[in-house]
This record gives structure tokens, C-alpha cells and sequence, in this order.
């Protein structure tokens, strides 16, 4: 495990230790975005013994997926500074500790502050780091990566939600937090494994020249978190977040197409159970319908990375998103009238394919927006925006079905919501970043150089005339010489491709 960043031409390993880290990645993404919606299951328990409303009771799900949005920027920095191994192991701690002192809350306000507060900031903990290291294990196989370890939520979803039933029948909710509690510890044996890649020459793992440790300062240098050294000589010294990630245009779109998108993504996940309930379906029918979605949700998710990853599509992945928003969006206003069970069932079919979709190219189009190097910075700054969003979505459509006592309202809004940010990341990239693009594209590089952080490096000349701190958000080219240390020396060209131009 050394400390020192990859040389050029190293890069990641696609593979080795890194199928360890993405199975650890697939499990924590399962517990990450698959307990908040299974704990649902629990509502017209917690309805029924506090005596409170659907929106009340809705709070639970959606603190929890605040903080685990919300505290991305903490993350980052815990991350940069201590590594992702220790973050990991004390946060999977904390999310049973939560769903553990749940089980004996007397009022609705110790379980947001248990159950949402302490395990949503326990799976944040876990969620983020994992990320950060499957991006420093894969390159050239990232897409799929990325689309194995997105399916680990609907398999978790389908697998939670019925198991939620079950715990519920024969325990109660509290027997149920209690047991889902000890099942959160596994975030601990997923922690263990986040090793970092090997370096090229190995370091002491004592603390380094800046008093960082040493696991931490080698994962820190390959995610690019660390600023280099300066020109005159000085101490180089750690950037633990990376604000000026905002001022990427490409960024910016992102951000504004992920808070549209979480105002109404979650929302018909949350509400189905109890959709479905209201409409006259047995109980265990009912919690079935999100195992529905989990199914078609597994197949759908590797399914779309490993497309996305083709050299033809790769380069429009953002295009590819802003379909599956599309198609998404259209699911919810299409389907908002469905009351029989078989109606359900076509919706659940139908928002699974959608839904997987938009989970497996969601992290890739960040990462290949803003380049490898500042991914967590991204990252966090994303998840912090789309807290807002969550915090207002789900809450405020648990509070018009208290008042309307109808759902096909709720489904018409979240549809409208998804199906908009899905316009708008289209055309945003279409119309904005169009010109960025043509730009950053150099004569005789590809389209799909344009778009992937996989390509060659520059030659030292090029290095030389971009150093550190000083590149433009846009190019493509100051960013692959950041990711990979200016001074490092040059990779050699793939084979059968000549060698780009200096």
C-alpha cells in the first residue's frame, strides 16, 4: 500500500483486489439507497402506535436520505484526511448504533434523531468512500463497475423489503430495528477491504511530512485531493474539498439536473406500499411490489453500465441519462392512475427499467464530467444539493396525500419533476457544454477522448504549460495532467493508436 500516486501509464488496476472492493461496493450502495425506502414498510406500525400522520412518519425515511446526501461533504473531508478504511468501519458503526437505540424510542422525535439522523449519517459515511475507491480501482472498465456496483440496491430492496414484513409480523417494529441494526454491522466487514491500489514505490504507513497518515495521504494523492508541489519549492500541503469544482459549467448542470431529479425520484418508491395498501391489496402483495422493482432494477443496472461503456456510447453517457429521466418521469405520469394489482405490477416493470437506468449512469456522468481527480469534491458538493431536494420531496408529498387523500396528484408532480430534469440535461448539453466540448477536443483526438478520463497522458511539454492549480474548469487536457502528477513521466501510447500530438 504505498502512498505515492499512480505514475503515467500505471493507472488503476481494473481488476485484482479491486472485484473485492466493487463486492463491498455493491453491498454497501444495497444498504445505502435500499434501507431508507424498506423501512417504509414499518409506517402504519409507527402510525398506529405514536398516533401520527403519514407525513410525520414519512420524516424517518427522509432524514435519513438527507444526511446521507446532505453530510457528502463531510465525507469528503473525513475521507481525505484519515482514509477510506477508518471512515467506513466507524460509520457502519454508527448505522446500527441507530437503527439499535430505534428499537427503544418512546417518540416519533428520538426515532429521526436514531433512526434518521444516526443511521443516515452512518450509511453516508460508508456510501461516498466506497465510491472514491472504486473510482481509484477502475478506468477502462468504469462504466461497468459502476453498473454491477449500482445494482446492489435493488437486490437489497428486494430482498429488505420482504424481510422488513416478515420482522414486522413476528417481532414487531422494534424487534425489527433491532435485527436490521445487527444487520447493518456487515458496513464494518465491507470497510475492511478498502485498501488502497498499490502505489509505485511503497511508504511507511507512519505519519507523513504534513502530518498526515499514511493511508490516508496515498488515497488523498489518487483521488486527487492533494495539491502539488508548488513552483518555488514550498511545502505542498492537502485541499480537503475542492469548491472550485462549482465554477465547471459542466458541474453546474449536473447539479441543477440531480435536485430536480431528487424532488421526485424517491417519491413513488416511498409511497408504493402504502399506495398499493390503500387500494385494497393484501399486505404482502404490497410490500411484494417493491421486490418487483428490485428485480427488473438487477438486471436493468449492469445492463446500462455495460452499454454505457461501449466506444460508440460512452461519449454521449449524458444524453443516455437524461433518457432514462425521461423515461422515468413518463412511468409516474403514465401510470398514475393504476389501482388494480396488475396495473401496479406494470408500473413497478416499468419504473424498475427506468429506475436502474438512472442509478447506474448517475455517478458515471459526474465523474466523467469533472475527471477522475475531482470526483469526491464532486461528489459531496452533489449529494449536499440533493439533500435539499430530498428533504423537500418526500415530506411534501406525505403531506398532500394527508390532505388530499389521493395519490394520483403525488404521481403527476414526481413524474413531472424527473421528466424536467431530463429535458433539462439534454439540452443543457446539447446547447451549453456543446461548445466546451468541440473546444477541448484537439485535432486527431476522438470524440470519446473528449468524453472519458481514459485517454493517454500529455506529453511533458504540454505538462509544463499547464501546471497545477492553474487549468481552465473546461479542459480536458489540464485535467488528466492534474489527475496524474505534472511531473510524472509520460505514458506510453495504446496499442494500435498513434500517440497524440504535442
Amino acid at each position: 500500500m504505498g502512498a505515492g500516486s499512480p505514475r503515467r501509464g500505471e493507472g488503476p488496476p481494473d481488476g485484482g483486489w479491486g472485484w473485492a472492493v466493487l463486492g463491498a461496493c455493491f453491498v454497501v450502495t444495497g444498504f445505502a439507497y435500499g434501507f431508507p425506502k424498506a423501512v417504509s414498510v414499518f409506517f402504519r406500525a409507527l402510525m398506529r402506535d405514536f398516533g401520527a400522520g403519514y407525513s410525520d412518519t414519512a420524516w424517518v425515511s427522509s432524514i435519513m436520505l438527507a444526511m446521507l446526501y446532505g453530510t457528502g461533504p463531510v465525507s469528503s473531508i473525513l475521507v481525505t484526511r484519515f482514509g477510506c478504511r477508518p471512515v467506513m468501519l466507524v460509520g457502519g458503526l454508527l448505522a446500527s448504533a441507530g437503527m439499535v437505540l430505534a428499537s427503544f424510542a418512546t417518540r416519533l422525535l428520538e426515532l429521526y434523531l436514531t433512526a434518521g439522523v444516526l443511521t443516515g449519517l452512518g450509511l453516508a459515511l460508508n456510501f461516498q468512500p466506497s465510491l472514491i475507491m472504486l473510482g481509484l480501482y477502475f478506468e477502462r472498465r468504469r462504466p461497468l463497475a459502476n453498473g454491477l456496483a449500482a445494482a446492489g440496491s435493488p437486490v437489497f430492496l428486494s430482498a429488505l423489503s420482504p424481510l422488513g414484513q416478515q420482522l414486522l409480523e413476528h417481532f414487531g417494529w422494534r424487534g425489527g430495528f433491532l435485527l436490521l441494526g445487527g444487520l447493518l454491522l456487515h458496513c464494518c466487514a465491507c470497510g475492511a477491504v478498502m485498501r488502497p491500489p498499490p502505489g509505485p514505490g511503497p511508504r511507511p504507513r507512519g505519519d507523513s511530512a504534513d502530518g498526515a497518515p499514511g493511508e490516508a495521504e496515498a488515497e488523498a494523492e489518487r483521488a486527487g485531493l492533494r495539491l502539488r508541489e508548488a513552483p518555488s519549492g514550498g511545502r505542498s500541503r492537502r485541499r480537503l474539498l475542492d469548491v472550485a469544482v462549482c465554477a465547471d459549467r459542466a458541474f453546474g448542470v449536473y447539479a441543477v439536473t440531480k435536485f430536480l431529479m431528487a424532488l421526485g425520484l424517491f417519491v413513488p418508491a416511498i409511497l408504493l406500499v402504502n399506495y398499493a395498501k390503500d387500494a385494497g391489496v393484501p399486505d404482502a402483495d404490497a410490500a411484494f411490489l417493491l421486490s418487483i422493482v428490485g428485480f427488473v432494477d438487477i438486471v436493468a443496472r449492469p445492463a446500462c453500465g455495460a452499454l454505457a461503456g461501449l466506444a460508440r456510447l460512452r461519449p454521449h453517457v449524458a444524453y443516455l441519462f437524461s433518457l432514462a429521466l425521461m423515461a422515468n418521469g413518463l412511468t409516474d405520469l403514465s401510470s398514475a392512475r393504476a389501482r388494480s394489482y396488475g396495473a401496479l405490477v406494470a408500473f413497478c416493470v416499468a419504473f424498475g427499467l427506468s429506475y436502474g437506468m438512472v442509478g447506474a449512469l448517475q455517478f458515471e456522468v459526474l465523474m466523467a464530467a469533472v475527471g477522475s481527480h475531482r470526483f469526491p469534491s464532486a461528489l459531496g458538493l452533489v449529494l449536499l444539493v440533493e439533500a435539499v431536494a430530498v428533504l423537500i420531496g418526500p415530506p411534501s408529498a406525505g403531506r398532500l396525500v394527508d390532505a388530499l387523500r389521493n395519490y394520483e396528484v403525488i404521481f403527476y408532480l414526481a413524474g413531472s419533476e424527473v421528466a424536467l430534469a431530463g429535458v433539462f440535461m439534454a439540452v443543457a448539453t446539447k446547447c451549453c457544454l456543446r461548445g466546451r466540448r468541440s473546444q477541448d477536443t484537439r485535432p486527431g483526438q476522438g470524440a470519446g477522448g473528449a468524453a472519458s478520463d481514459s485517454e493517454d497522458a500529455e506529453a511533458p511539454g504540454d505538462s509544463e504549460a499547464l501546471p497545477a492549480g492553474s487549468e481552465e474548469p473546461g479542459s480536458l487536457e489540464a485535467r488528466e495532467v492534474l489527475s496524474h502528477g505534472a511531473a510524472a513521466p509520460e505514458a506510453e501510447a495504446e496499442p494500435g493508436r498513434d500517440p497524440k500530438p504535442v
